[in-house]
C-alpha cells in the first residue's frame, strides 16, 4: 500500500487524475484527440498541442475531447508566438529565403508558395478561444501568460501548467501563481521552451533541473525529458517531482499523429542519434538526425526567425509524407527513444501503472 501512496501527489490531486502520468503535448499535427483521450481515460493527463491551431479549431477540439473523455485533459499553447523579425518578410527577403529552400521544393515537386498574410496564429487570439473553450487544464510554454489571463483561468476553474528550463523561469512561473511547473530537461524531444535566456544557454539535465526547481518553488513540479517508463517517473518522484511527463514514448504510439515512418524510426537504430537544432522551425528543438538537420543546421544564420522558418519548412511536409520520406521533415525525439517498447497508448499506460505500483518489475525489465 505504501508504494501506491507514493504516486498520490499534490500534482495528481490538483490535476484531478489518478496517476502521476502526463502525456506531453505535440504541435504540428502530431497530437490527436484519440491519443489525449486514451491517456485521460486510463487515469493520466492527456494533452493536445494546439499552438498551430486556429481559434475556431481550438473550440472544436475541446468539444471533441469532451465527447471522447469525461476526465481532465490539457490544451497547450505557446505564449511567445514569434521571435524578433518573425512577423513578416519584405518581398525581397521572402525571395532570398525561398532561394535557400528552392532545391528541396524542386526535389519534392512543390511549387513556390505565395507570401502569406500571416505565418502563424497569434497567442492573444488563441488564448481567448481557449478561455471560452474552458479546458480542465491549460498548459503553456515559451513564457508566462499575463496576470489577467491567469486570473481568468482561476475564475473559470482552469488549472494552469507552465514549462521551465531553468531555476529563474520556474521562479517566474511560481511568482505569477501558475498552478504547476514542468521542469523540462535538455533530454526531451521537441522544442526547448526557454524564455528568459537563449535555449542554448538553458540546457540543464532533467534530474538536475527537477531537484533545483523542486527545492525553490511552491507549486508542484512535473519532471519532463528522458522519461520513457515507470522507473523514470519513480526516479523523478524521488528527486522532488510530483508527476512525470512523457513525450516521445506517447509520440511513438499508433494513436499519435506521427507518420508510420516516423514511428518506425523511433523504434530503429536511428533513435540513438538525436540532435538539438534550429533548422526546422527557427527555435531550438531535439529530433532524430537526418539529411535536413545535417544540411541546414550549419546554415541557421541564413535562415529566417521563428515562425517563418517553420512556415517554409512546413510546405515540404505534405509532399515528403506522401512520398514516405523522412529525410526532409522533422522527426522529434527525446534521448530515451532507444528504450521504447510499446506501440499503443493503452499498452504504454498499462505498463507505466504496473511499474509505478510494482517497482520490482521496473527494475527487472532490463535495458
Amino acid at each position: 500500500m505504501s508504494e501506491k501512496r507514493s504516486s498520490e501527489t499534490e500534482a495528481v490531486r490538483r490535476l484531478g487524475v489518478r496517476y502521476p502520468i502526463i502525456q506531453g503535448p505535440f504541435g504540428g499535427g502530431l497530437s490527436t484527440p484519440r491519443l489525449a483521450a486514451t491517456v485521460s481515460n486510463l487515469g493520466g493527463l492527456g494533452s493536445y498541442g494546439a499552438y498551430t491551431v486556429s481559434p475556431d479549431e481550438i473550440l472544436r477540439l475541446a468539444q471533441e475531447l469532451r465527447s471522447l473523455t469525461s476526465n481532465p485533459f490539457a490544451l497547450n499553447l505557446w505564449v511567445s508566438d514569434h521571435d524578433p523579425g518573425g512577423l513578416e518578410l519584405s518581398p525581397a527577403e521572402f525571395d532570398r529565403v525561398y532561394a535557400l529552400f528552392e532545391p528541396y521544393y524542386r526535389e519534392l515537386g512543390v511549387e513556390k508558395p505565395e507570401r502569406p498574410q500571416r505565418y502563424a496564429w497569434r497567442f492573444e487570439e488563441q488564448v481567448e478561444a481557449l478561455l471560452e473553450a474552458r479546458p480542465p487544464v491549460f498548459s503553456f510554454v515559451f513564457g508566462v501568460p499575463s496576470a489577467s489571463i491567469l486570473a481568468e483561468c482561476r475564475k473559470r476553474g482552469i488549472v494552469t501548467v507552465g514549462g521551465a528550463t531553468s531555476i529563474a523561469e520556474a521562479q517566474a512561473l511560481d511568482s505569477a501563481g501558475v498552478d504547476l511547473i514542468v521542469a523540462t530537461g535538455f533530454e526531451a524531444g521537441g522544442h526547448r521552451p526557454s524564455f528568459l535566456a537563449r535555449a542554448e544557454d538553458s540546457l540543464l539535465g532533467t534530474f538536475a533541473l527537477t531537484q533545483l526547481v523542486a527545492d525553490r518553488v511552491k507549486a508542484p513540479v512535473i519532471s519532463a525529458g528522458g522519461i520513457s517508463d515507470g522507473r523514470g517517473i519513480r526516479a523523478a518522484l524521488t528527486l522532488g517531482a510530483q508527476a512525470g511527463q512523457l513525450g516521445t514514448a506517447f509520440l511513438a504510439c499508433e494513436e499519435s499523429g506521427a507518420t508510420a515512418e516516423h514511428r518506425a524510426a523511433l523504434f530503429s537504430p536511428q533513435s540513438q542519434h538525436t540532435a538539438l537544432t534550429r533548422a526546422f522551425s527557427g527555435r531550438l528543438a531535439r529530433g532524430l538526425r537526418n539529411r535536413w538537420s545535417d544540411e541546414m543546421g550549419p546554415r541557421v544564420a541564413e535562415l529566417p526567425p521563428f515562425p517563418i522558418q517553420g512556415w517554409f519548412a512546413s510546405k515540404l511536409r505534405p509532399a515528403a509524407i506522401k512520398a514516405g520520406r523522412t529525410d526532409l521533415i522533422s522527426l522529434w525525439s527525446g534521448q530515451s527513444a532507444p528504450n521504447l517498447r510499446h506501440r499503443t497508448a493503452t499498452e504504454l499506460m498499462a505498463s507505466l501503472v504496473r511499474e509505478l505500483e510494482s517497482p520490482g518489475e521496473a527494475q527487472q525489465r532490463g535495458g
